[in-house]
């Protein structure tokens, strides 16, 4: 599978991918090591919350390095990719540019998880905030949030289905794992391919706070009805320190969406 260059899609979030500015000047946040310049020190120890668990606080944007999700096509070989044939000629036909229309951000709908584990798949950040049975995560891309119970509680077998779906952790030592099901199958799982998910969509993400500023983040997809076994990628996020989330108004002033293919 090769990445479509001519996608309109791929260049209107490249577009959208330049870091945000802080929204609130000259505060520097509280809690945050700093070397002798008063740089933030991002190698620092990860902090710990008063139970013990990793504290995972804080704004995350993707790492510069990072083989993430918006890119998986190009990080999967040809035939790599478990994918059931029906799939695969959907994604090719997404790739060639003539589904661009259809992308659901385009029309101010959620991206959907995993995309927005790729910052809304923009170079958008995230915030996590944490307590010790909930952690709330607030995207900055569309504004969207997604709640993640930690009280024990199970996941439905048949939840009314989502954009974000239904999200519940646990902690296994310093990981945080979070099971998510309730899909509504209208969302892609990467923005360049356009790879396809269905309401039998199962994610796994594993959050590892490495040090004070790197969090590592493994996501599972399980989808029986688009792939043929369960897979996985890798994403790395930095620590964006003295900063906050900014206002994402989708549909203000909104002129792409009549240029793309098929409009």
């Amino acid at each position: 599978m090769n990445r479509s260059t001519g996608s309109l899609v791929a260049a209107l979030l490249t577009i959208a991918s330049v870091p945000s500015a802080a929204q609130w000047l000259n505060v520097r946040a509280k809690g945050i090591p700093r070397t002798k310049d008063g740089k933030p020190d991002l190698t620092a120890p990860a902090p710990r919350k008063p139970d013990g668990k990793p504290d995972l606080s804080g704004i995350w944007q993707l790492g510069i390095n990072t083989k993430y999700l918006n890119n998986l096509a190009a990080d999967f070989k040809p035939g790599e990719l478990p994918i059931q044939p029906w799939a695969e000629a959907l994604t090719k036909e997404r790739m060639s540019g003539a589904h661009d229309s259809e992308y659901t951000s385009l029309h101010c709908l959620p991206p959907g998880v995993p995309i927005l584990d790729a910052s809304g798949g923009g170079g958008y950040p995230l915030k996590i905030i944490q307590e010790p049975e909930l952690i709330v995560i607030l995207y900055e891309a569309q504004e969207q949030f997604r709640q993640v119970f930690l009280d024990g509680r199970t996941l439905q077998k048949d939840p009314n289905p989502t954009w974000l779906g239904y999200s519940v952790g646990r902690w296994e030592g310093d990981a945080l794992v979070v099971d998510t099901t309730g899909f509504n199958g209208k969302t892609w799982l990467d923005n360049r391919a356009g790879h396809p998910s269905t309401e039998a969509l199962h994610i796994t993400e594993r959050f590892r706070r490495r040090d004070f500023g790197h969090l590592n983040l493994s996501l599972t997809i399980d989808d029986p009805k688009a792939y043929t076994k369960p897979w996985m990628v890798e994403e790395m996020m930095e620590l964006v320190p003295d900063t906050e989330l900014l206002e994402f108004v989708c549909n203000e002033n909104e002129k792409d969406l009549k240029h793309l293919p098929g409009k």
